[in-house]
């Protein structure tokens, strides 16, 4: 028996369109350019300063000290420890603000966090964990937050935000954000 069979035909080559660069791509590539910066380290500058308009309210400044046990196998503060400051913070601000105690039927949660990690904290030191309003809705708070050096002014170790929703403990569902919160947020400096 002969083989009459044809050879399988070639499918035609599918043109593909050209790969679109997500916008922090094409600034790591850009900022690669850069003689002897990284992309990664120039992807993590500090922030542009926003602005005067869009300057958010302060709501605290709380100074910390770095404990030896913060520490990590690398000598500088682990990463998750810049939680900890924050949430210190956070907890400090809200024990402050009148009716925000701990035993109330409303109660925050935190349902998202970003941190920005700038530059490794050390032993010892001083920080301070500066907290803003980044927005207020209806049942959460956008809580921007910089952990900065208490004594080298423009020295930036971590910026970003956390999500706060209040939630109603006997339900489980959202709540709107207590009057405190609401005025503590929209106090003028």
């Amino acid at each position: 028996m002969s083989d009459t069979s044809k050879p399988p035909a070639e499918k035609p080559k599918r043109r593909s369109a050209p790969r679109k660069r997500k916008p922090a791509e094409t600034a790591a590539k850009a900022a690669a350019g850069d003689a002897g910066t990284t992309p990664l380290a120039s992807a993590i500058k500090a922030p542009a300063q926003r602005p005067a308009a869009e300057v958010p309210r302060m709501l605290v400044r709380v100074p910390l000290s770095v404990r030896w046990r913060d520490l990590d196998a690398f000598n500088h503060v682990n990463n998750s420890k810049y939680l900890s400051y924050l949430e210190e913070a956070r907890l400090r601000w809200m024990l402050a603000v009148p009716g925000m105690g701990m035993d109330g039927l409303v109660a925050p949660v935190v349902a998202a966090s970003n941190l920005n990690y700038r530059r490794p904290i050390g032993w010892p030191g001083e920080v301070v964990v500066e907290l803003f309003v980044e927005r207020a809705g209806v049942t959460s708070l956008t809580i921007g937050h910089r952990i900065v050096d208490a004594l080298q002014d423009g020295t930036i170790y971590c910026d970003g935000n956390v999500v706060m929703v209040w939630i109603d403990r006997e339900s489980g569902h959202a709540a709107p954000l207590p009057a405190g919160v609401r005025d503590a947020c929209s106090a003028t400096a």
